[in-house]
């Protein structure tokens, strides 16, 4: 909420002002109910997020409820697997569902004596059209549909088809339960839209108890009146089904009465955010699983290194909107790194190393510096540091013939190791194929813990680890998984793919990283933020996936746009 808006009392968005009202003019006696409904046919992504936010950002800021429902309606799609990851997303994100977990499927039941009582006032029918003639005769935006042939049924006929396929005994395909509506409106969902269909699959919770279906529409309308929701928050993709969400409810006898309210979709750049794209990319291989960091699904923020705080602040940044755009991926790149910043230990890697032979330093000693663990928190402590005559620098901070402005090593150039002393390059060799293969260095005594006792000024800071105690890791090294801002615009979304998404070197770190455990997060510095694989590492042999680099686009870009 900007500080304007905090001092005038106003909502901070269109979707809070109006549960705001809505309170202050008694409706449902000021209760506020939210739910949030995903269907269980994959895992949940960065775009479900914000949603999560909203409904339960909502109902705790007004003291009511919010549900989680998974509208699990086609069991040709669904299994226990995303059942049971969405729960787990949810939790991770920090958030409690009110009492136990909800599905429409406890409501199978009581939608279908719903659908009974639609049929009983005419307002439901039992087509016997196949799809591709029921597609023929609905129109199209500019031409008006055509009424079925069996759309004046009578009540008896209809009651007994209907009854008749829930007891299994038609064919899939064979007959629908569709509304009776307007086949001549222009909102195509009211052209008599199908609210049941036949489909002998098992469901994995009912198993085998039903053999028709409710459609989506249907079921998630009847579902909010069921349980009582008080603000249906979903996006604007369903603006034009509100309509048929008001008629479901309203022609049903509903004795409840939610309201719908549509929001922006969340799209981020060089993201896809479709539920059928991700799962192309799970079964081609393109990625490793749901939970592969370089997937936009929470699973995979998870596994990357993301903190839901992290999550939360970037889907409260991006705000709750009426018309769709799209968010540059920098911010949220940008609201991991703040996060990171703030929280994560600092440690000392090299990623792809080469030797630095310290000359005058003797061979069989061992010196310790202490280092900060986070300059950010004082009360994440210190470390000590090995250093010894041999070290580990990155390759790229020597350059032989080095430009003027050039603050890392090169012959005759002074820098800082960090946190320990001040060192110049003395030489270098390299192998037959013209290699870097050494650099050689000499300290001054006299700058221990990283000063030059004249005062002289040394601009660069190198990171370094002993060679005598260093330990390899695996470092993971992730980019965007597409290298255009709109994935698949131009039709095939795998000419997007980035072939450079995941790159995997052998590093060397600091003893430290032996200690970390599944999932904790560190700064390698001067490299990025990293975490340990929860799902690769083992104790002492930690697999380290690089979360975001420090550098920071978002500041970047912010920086533009303020000039």
């Amino acid at each position: 909420m900007s500080p304007a808006a905090r001092k005038s009392g106003a909502a901070p968005d269109f979707i809070r002002g109006i549960i705001a009202g809505d309170r202050a003019r008694g409706r449902h006696d000021g209760r506020v109910g939210t739910r949030f409904p995903p269907e269980p046919n994959g895992f949940l992504h960065i775009g479900h997020a914000k949603s999560i936010v909203l409904n339960f950002g909502v109902a705790a800021e007004n003291g009511g409820t919010c549900f989680l429902r998974y509208d699990d309606t086609n069991p040709a799609k669904e299994e226990q697997l995303y059942v049971d990851a969405i729960a787990r997303d949810v939790e991770w994100l920090g958030y409690r569902w009110s009492g136990r977990r909800r599905f429409a499927s406890d409501h199978f039941e009581r939608l279908y004596e719903f659908a009974e009582t639609l049929i009983r006032r005419g307002k439901a029918y039992v087509d016997s059209l196949s799809a591709e003639e029921m597609r023929a005769l609905r129109g199209t935006l500019e031409t008006p549909g055509t009424e079925s042939p069996w759309r004046d049924r009578s009540v008896e006929e209809n009651l007994d088809l209907f009854r008749r396929m829930r007891a299994g005994e038609f064919a899939d395909g064979a007959h629908v339960l569709r509304a009776r509506i307007d086949m001549r409106s222009p909102n195509l969902n009211l052209r008599d839209p199908t609210l049941y269909r036949i489909r002998r699959l098992r469901h994995h919770r009912t198993g085998d108890d039903w053999c028709i279906y409710p459609m989506y529409d249907f079921a998630h309308a009847l579902s909010d009146a069921i349980e009582g929701i008080t603000h249906s928050l979903c996006t604007l993709e369903f603006e034009d089904h509100r309509p048929l969400y008001d008629w479901c409810v309203r022609e049903s006898r509903a004795e409840f009465v939610p309201r719908q309210i549509e929001f922006a979709r969340l799209n981020v750049s060089y993201t896809v955010l479709s539920k059928r794209r991700l799962l192309r990319l799970v079964e081609e291989g393109v990625v490793s699983g749901w939970d592969d960091p370089r997937m936009p699904t929470i699973a995979g923020l998870r596994r990357r290194g993301a903190p839901p705080a992290a999550i939360r602040a970037f889907c409260d940044r991006v705000g709750v909107a009426k018309r769709d755009s799209t968010v540059d991926v920098a911010l949220l790149e940008y609201a991991i790194r703040e996060e990171l910043n703030r929280t994560s230990r600092r440690f000392l890697g090299v990623l792809d190393p080469v030797r630095l032979v310290v000359e005058n330093f003797p061979e069989d000693r061992v010196e310790t510096f202490t280092a900060v663990n986070n300059p950010e928190d004082p009360g994440a402590g210190t470390r000590e540091i090995p250093f010894t005559r041999e070290l580990f620098i990155e390759r790229g901070d020597f350059l032989e013939e080095a430009p003027r402005k050039w603050f890392r090593l090169s012959p005759g150039r002074e820098v800082r190791l960090r946190a320990a002393w001040l060192v110049t390059c003395t030489g270098f060799t390299k192998d037959a194929d013209g290699r870097l293969t050494e650099v050689r260095c000499r300290l001054d005594p006299a700058s221990r813990g990283g000063s030059a006792p004249d005062g002289r000024r040394v601009r660069g800071t190198l990171h370094w680890v002993s060679a005598r105690h260093a330990v390899p890791v695996e470092v993971r090294l992730y980019d965007r998984l597409f290298r255009t801002e709109d994935p698949g615009r131009d039709g095939d979304l795998f000419a997007d793919l980035n072939p450079d998404s995941m790159t995997t070197v052998r590093g060397q770190a600091e003893p430290a990283v032996r200690d970390l455990g599944p999932g904790d997060r560190i700064q390698f510095e001067r490299l990025g933020y990293f975490v340990c694989d929860p799902v690769d590492s083992v104790a002492g042999q930690p697999v380290l996936n690089r979360t975001v680099t420090l550098r920071d686009a978002w500041a970047r870009i912010r920086k533009r746009q303020r000039r």
